[in-house]
């Protein structure tokens, strides 16, 4: 159901809306986390460490699906907002087209360029056929991916977060269960894995587009809306741009130390392989909080409710400190048993990395959730210099220092230092930017 974001008590309309963003998310996540154990617990720990291989490349294909999300997203909001479905309606179809062009050359790149990759990471020899064979098979299913991804966007520029919680719950759990039937039951090995996640992530689009369109269908114009608009891409790519640029160097970043944390073996891999997806799960669920928010500030602006903005802001703050509290509780306290699920029998070294890796960076979790709460805003009111800023800031310190410092004697424990040392800074930039922006001058 559309929901207008512009009307009630902000904190209620923002958390009632959030809410199922976050609960969204957290069955988005269990594609990858799935992935992970099942790989780890019935195939083994190279198969975990290939797998986790195979991520961060991929984290770059999901960056561009995620900035053509955020794109449709809030310039779909802006309208919904003002009440202009005309141009909604061309804002959604120019966003499929020009999402659809994009996962196109996507892909090209990625059936060229998967082992080039891989290379390029330092994959080790016992891991790279396993990674290859998964990277391949993800990058067929991109379609699914990026489609999904804009169908999500609209239905919260819309105000509806609950009709993609309904697929993701549905989705996510069918996942697992073929995960486990291709894997354990069939043999298929890294194979299967890959093709649970294909298939789940095809029928969750297919279901998604069927609803959109209908939901679309609903919604009445004076006129028949344009199919494609040159000036709709151009807002739309102002937005999905930076919002892709920022995903894309955080990945390249990741990769970059991911080849650092490569050199310390197939354990560490493993190791951070599952910290990883754990650390992911967290920050992914917060990013998802501030799209929501990014839907909120646009609506509002469309609508010229500048003083909702504040508000709004306060709200997302403390929904999501009461969010990261009880996270930061089980991580700090118990992240043996989270990387078991990940590992039947995991090596020494493997628990040990991934247990600094969890407790350095659990308590600055409140930093970073209140830098994306702050980001969601100024994405919101396309203020997009402010936020890559503070974003760029945030990957150039965590590289510089992962690589400065695994030179060191504290070896891969000063790789996982560095997030912190990144989060700390690019934060004060973002808040200071949320501080002094100007909403009715937009």
């Amino acid at each position: 159901m559309n929901k207008d974001l512009t009307v009630g008590d902000p904190q209620k309309v923002l958390w009632k809306f959030c809410l199922p963003l976050f609960g969204s998310i957290i069955f988005q996540q269990l594609y990858n986390i799935a992935d992970s154990l099942i790989a780890g617990r019935f195939i083994g720990e190279n198969a975990l460490a290939a797998v986790g291989n195979s991520y961060e490349i991929t984290l770059i294909f999901i960056a561009f699906a995620f900035g053509c999300n955020i794109g449709c997203s809030v310039i779909t909001s802006r309208f919904f907002g003002s009440k202009d479905y005309h141009h909604m309606k061309t804002a959604v179809t120019t966003a499929m087209i020009s999402s659809g062009i994009v996962c196109l050359c996507l892909m090209l790149f990625g059936i060229l360029g998967s082992d080039a990759l891989l290379h390029l990471i330092k994959t080790p020899a016992d891991v790279f056929a396993d990674s290859k064979l998964y990277l391949d098979i993800y990058i067929f299913g991109l379609p699914f991916v990026f489609f999904y991804n804009i169908s999500t966007g609209i239905f919260s520029a819309l105000g509806d977060s609950k009709t993609p919680f309904y697929f993701l719950v549905a989705s996510s759990l069918s996942n697992i269960a073929v995960d486990i039937f291709f894997v354990k039951s069939l043999n298929m090995g890294v194979a299967g894995v890959a093709w649970a996640t294909f298939i789940c992530q095809g029928i969750s689009c297919i279901l998604a587009l069927i609803v959109i369109v209908i939901r679309l269908k609903k919604i009445k114009t004076d006129r028949k809306p344009k199919l494609f608009s040159m000036n709709i891409l151009r807002k739309f790519a102002y937005i999905a741009i930076p919002s892709i640029l920022q995903q894309s160097f955080i990945s390249i970043g990741n990769i970059i130390i991911q080849s650092e944390i490569n050199s310390f073996g197939p354990s560490v891999m493993a190791g951070y392989s599952a910290g990883v997806k754990l650390n992911n799960l967290v920050i992914t669920s917060f990013t998802t909080l501030g799209n929501g928010i990014s839907n909120y500030a646009s609506q509002n602006i469309g609508a010229g409710k500048y003083d909702r903005i504040s508000a709004g802001f306060k709200a997302g703050i403390k929904l999501i400190w009461i969010i990261t509290l009880p996270i930061c509780v089980i991580y700090m306290l118990f992240p043996h048993t989270l990387i078991s699920f990940f590992l039947d029998v995991p090596s020494a070294e493997a628990v040990k990395s991934a247990t600094y890796y969890l407790r350095i960076l659990a308590p600055f979790y409140f930093v970073i959730s209140s830098k994306l709460v702050a980001d969601g805003i100024l994405r919101g009111a396309t203020l997009m210099k402010s936020f890559m800023l503070a974003t760029f800031t945030d990957l150039i310190l965590r590289v510089v220092f992962a690589i400065c410092l695994s030179k060191t004697s504290l070896g891969y424990i000063g790789i996982w230092t560095a997030w912190p040392i990144g989060w700390v800074v690019a934060t004060c930039l973002s808040l200071y930017f949320y501080k002094r922006a100007e909403w009715d001058k937009l």
